[in-house]
């Protein structure tokens, strides 16, 4: 504000005559530079010139201190206003056109100025009051200054104004202005203080300030309000050591209305003494609830409630909107939970508490009291909804606050959700988030429910979950815009329902997710529910209607494979995986390899006993992928490719002799076939075991296919005569190729076990048998014989093998037997019923093949037999046996009696007789023999001796 010179008609006469001696040099300069000041428009503020040119000229001007007339101080404490009155016009003007604070700044130096050129002419004589016009002027620089956060320059001023004013005897000063000055230079000297952090210095101020009160109850509102202004401050910072400054600075105040309301001398200033003291009640009490000291605050609202305690009764009664949730506050402190929702439940009748109080007392209630304080706060909310304006804002941060982190998935947070789900659900609590204008707090409304629905889904809480997610869908809008967030909404209602179990509506949902976006997503939660309905063709119908989507990938049928294992619903699985094949041959990036899909179906069909053919067409076909696009392309390279090719060598091995065990001897020869042909990929780049492998498999798989031949009662096609061929001669190559090869036994026994040797020459044996292939059988079983895997029982079987049967060969026949015979005789403890059997099998060879024309060589076996059961112990050959030998031969010489061939019939029956001494229970044959052969041998004499005659 302008402000006026002071000066009455005789000290304008007196001015009038002093003038002309006033003019000095530096006068004229500054008065120069203040008329450029007055004469600075609107559009061309000052520039920061004009300022430091006053500055410099009035500090010339205090050295000519003391200066030589009143006439010169008059004349400087005009320019001084003209100054001050130029600096309020300036402001003005920067009002209007909204100038920066730089400009503000050079208005508030030349303000500054002013004052210290008033100070410079403060003894002038003939103008009233100067010391207090020229505090005056000091305050108001001051109080500009604290506006633009210049505190030290403010402190400056109003330090300057208090020494001036210390140098008047404050007990003559009778003007309520100038006494209000006094006041106000303490408590704006107090206000800078505290601003600096100088709280100390700022507190002593105000406590001096008391000694300036002058008994105006102005005065006393002012102090009273600094000091709680100061409290207020100190509650905000919220420690310890602050909180008790708050509470003795309000305790300041609260004395200074006592004291106020005791000066007060109309009914305005006793009503407004009244209000500050109920103010300064509540923040004392708002402190109390700060520092833990809830009785305290019960007190002060029971005493705010009371009339403030100022006997007025309840008439005074103050009914603020903080005093109940102050109260609650301080029950939930004390623990008493009962007082504290009575004072929430209180709340929803006063209308004139506002939204944003209740709400933080719902949140405060709630925080303090928990899951048991759901409900209590569902029923306020829906109170407050009939009694008051609530905004969708506010339901929203209930819902939240309820909510609160239900991650844990515990029994307390499912219970604050189906509160939620109720509040949320009713109508009343819909309608507030209709419309466009609160499109925002209706998608963070379900943003809210569905954060908790995802958190108790993924706790497992499915009921729960379901429950939430689908109060959910009451936040989102039936327009074409939101269709896409409300198919999401009911795919993961089918999720939970799928959790639960409850299929039927898990169907439901999942239909009208797909009526609002026909997706692989919705497909594939179709063919869950099939799985778990254990509908497995519906399931594999399903896989082909996935492959239709237009965001069909194939992870899915990887990811459906998964699903019906999981399920145990393994031809889903298959059907799924052999889907899944079709798409490598389009040339796809596909997100696995082929080999990992073969194998997956692999295992999959190995676990069923019944599926082994579905086994035997995925690995031939993986066989012929492999060799179609190359080893290292279809397994990988390194060792990663070493173990998948170890991988479908071994299972077709372990499932081909599984399949031996069960006599299932076709696929036994096939996957064994299936097996060395896996090994022979291993064996090009690491020989040695694997040649080992294929030759077993290949052993075995000729024996599986001869088994088979038995076990359907068919005969062999010439296609798989000449297959198993093929692989025996395979076989033997790489047996061959072992007994000679570096860094292995030079030996077959310790490489190829002898049983699988054996049953490579028989089955040898038989192929070529089948060829007519003769010579290589007698090599054939020459070489078996040689080796060290040579065993007499596998000798008997050749020979035995070779003797029966359409194809015998009674050579190959013979050697094995003899073979057999001469290994047995010569073992230190030989097996003579073994020996017997080999004795009477060679008789009946070269009795069926050779007849008569070789009698000596059978003789010579019966003679052989003989020899072997002298010296041994009775019954050691077996009797039986001996029987068969001594009576067959004795039987022989019953032709050469007829054709009388006498030599050769003696010859019969001496080695007959022999043979019975030998077996014990044939006494009395051998008697009769001996007696017949005695007339015999008596009556050819006689016969020849009559020829003679």
């Amino acid at each position: 504000m302008r402000i006026a010179e002071i000066s009455t008609p005789e000290l304008r006469q007196i001015h009038r005559e002093a003038e002309p001696q006033a003019h000095h040099p530096l006068l004229s300069e500054i008065e120069l530079s203040i008329h450029q000041a007055e004469s600075v428009s609107k559009d061309h503020p000052p520039t920061e010139s004009l300022p430091s040119s006053l500055r410099q000229a009035l500090t010339r001007l205090s050295q000519l201190a003391p200066f030589p007339s009143n006439s010169f101080k008059l004349h400087l404490w005009k320019l001084s206003f003209r100054l001050w009155n130029a600096c309020v016009d300036l402001s003005n003007a920067a009002s209007l056109r909204s100038s920066s604070s730089a400009a503000a700044e050079i208005i508030a130096s030349l303000r500054h100025v002013a004052a210290d050129m008033l100070f410079l002419s403060i003894d002038v004589t003939g103008v009233p009051s100067p010391m207090i016009k020229c505090s005056l002027f000091y305050h108001r620089t001051g109080l500009i200054w604290i506006n633009l956060k210049n505190f030290d320059l403010a402190s400056n001023c109003f330090e300057r104004a208090t020494d001036i004013v210390s140098k008047i005897d404050i007990g003559k000063i009778s003007d309520a202005g100038e006494r209000k000055l006094i006041l106000d230079l303490n408590l704006a000297r107090s206000r800078t203080a505290w601003e600096v952090s100088d709280r100390n210095l700022a507190v002593t101020l105000l406590h001096r300030a008391k000694n300036f009160l002058f008994g105006s109850p102005d005065h006393y509102k002012s102090l009273s309000n600094q000091f709680l202004a100061f409290g207020k401050s100190a509650l905000s910072r919220d420690d310890t050591g602050s909180l008790n400054e708050a509470l003795r600075l309000m305790n300041e105040a609260l004395d200074l209305c006592e004291k106020g309301l005791g000066a007060a001398k109309t009914r305005e200033d006793t009503m407004e003494f009244l209000g500050m003291r109920t103010k300064t009640l509540r923040f004392i009490s708002a402190v109390h609830l700060q520092k833990g000291e809830y009785d305290s605050v019960i007190k002060c609202v029971k005493v705010l409630r009371d009339g403030g305690g100022g006997g007025n009764g309840g008439d005074g009664a103050d009914q603020h909107a903080s005093l109940p949730v102050l109260a609650m506050k301080a029950w939930l402190g004390l623990g008493r939970y009962s007082e504290a929702e009575k004072e929430l439940r209180g709340m929803v009748g006063n209308k004139d508490i506002p939204e944003g109080v209740w709400v933080s007392a719902v949140e405060a209630y709630f925080e303090a009291v928990g899951t048991a304080g759901a409900e209590t706060t569902k029923g306020v909310f829906l109170g407050l909804l009939g009694r008051c304006h609530v905004s969708a804002k506010a339901a929203l941060r209930v819902a939240h606050r309820v909510l609160g982190d239900s991650s844990g998935g515990d029994h307390g947070s499912s219970v604050r959700a189906k509160v939620v789900a109720q509040l949320v659900s009713d109508e009343r609590v819909v309608a507030l988030f209709a419309g466009e204008a609160v499109a925002k707090e209706r998608k963070a409304m379900h943003a809210v429910l569905w954060n908790s629905g995802s958190d108790h889904f993924h706790a497992k809480d499915y009921e729960t979950s379901a429950d939430v997610f689908e109060k959910s869908m009451l936040y989102i809008p039936h327009d074409l815009e939101n269709r896409v967030f409300r198919a999401k909404g009911f795919r993961v209602l089918c999720l939970c329902y799928l959790g639960l179990s409850q299929l039927d509506r898990a169907h439901e949902y999942i239909e009208e997710a797909e009526k609002l976006e026909p997706n692989i997503a919705c497909s594939f939660l179709k063919f869950k529910i099939y799985l778990q309905k254990k509908d497995h063709s519906g399931a594999i119908v399903q896989i082909e209607a996935m492959t239709t989507c237009l965001d069909f990938s194939p992870d899915f049928l990887s990811l459906s494979a998964h699903e019906a294992i999981s399920c145990q619903a393994l031809p889903v699985a298959v059907a799924s995986l052999s889907k899944f094949l079709s798409f490598f041959v389009s040339g796809k990036t596909m997100p696995t390899t082929e080999v990992v899909v073969f194998r997956t179906l692999t295992t999959i069909l190995i676990q069923d006993s019944g599926s082994e053919t579905e086994a035997l067409n995925f690995l031939l076909q993986a066989y012929s992928r492999a060799s179609k696009l190359g080893i290292d392309c279809f397994f990988g390279g390194g060792e990663t490719g070493r173990r998948e090719q170890n991988w479908f060598a071994v299972t077709s091995w372990n499932v081909g002799s599984r399949c031996g065990n069960q006599q299932k001897y076709e696929l036994c020869a096939e996957f064994l076939r299936l097996a060395s042909e896996f090994y022979s990929y291993m064996a090009n780049s690491e020989p040695g075991e694997n040649e080992i492998m294929i030759c077993k498999s290949i052993i075995l798989s000729v024996t599986a296919m001869v088994a088979w031949e038995k076990q359907s009662k068919t005969t062999l096609t010439e296609f798989q005569v000449k297959q198993a061929s093929e692989l025996l001669e395979r076989a033997g190559k790489i047996m061959t190729l072992l007994s000679s090869g570096s860094g292995l036994n030079n030996s077959k026994d310790s490489i190829i076990e002898p049983e699988l040797f054996f049953m490579y020459t028989l089955n040898a044996y038989d192929i070529h048998g089948r060829l007519n292939n003769s010579p290589f059988q007698q090599l054939l079983v020459k070489t078996y014989a040689g080796s060290k895997a040579c065993n007499p029982n596998y000798l008997l079987q050749i020979g035995m093998f070779a003797s029966q049967g359409p194809r015998s060969n009674p050579e190959v026949a013979a050697f094995a037997l003899n073979e057999c015979l001469a290994t047995l005789i010569s073992s230190p403890t030989p097996e003579y019923p073994m020996v017997a059997l080999i004795i009477r099998k060679l008789i009946a060879i070269s009795s069926v093949h050779k007849g008569e024309t070789d009698d000596e060589t059978i003789h010579n076996m019966y003679k052989q037999a003989y020899r072997i059961m002298i010296g041994l112990k009775d019954r050691e050959y077996p009797t039986e046996e001996g029987k068969w030998l001594a009576m067959t031969a004795w039987n022989r010489a019953a032709l050469p009696v007829r054709l009388g061939q006498n030599e050769t019939a003696k010859k019969w029956m001496k080695i007959g007789l022999e043979i019975a001494g030998k077996v014990s229970g044939m006494d009395t044959y051998r008697a009769c023999m001996e007696d017949y052969l005695a007339e015999f041998e008596t009556r050819v004499s006689s016969a020849a001796s009559d020829r003679t005659t």
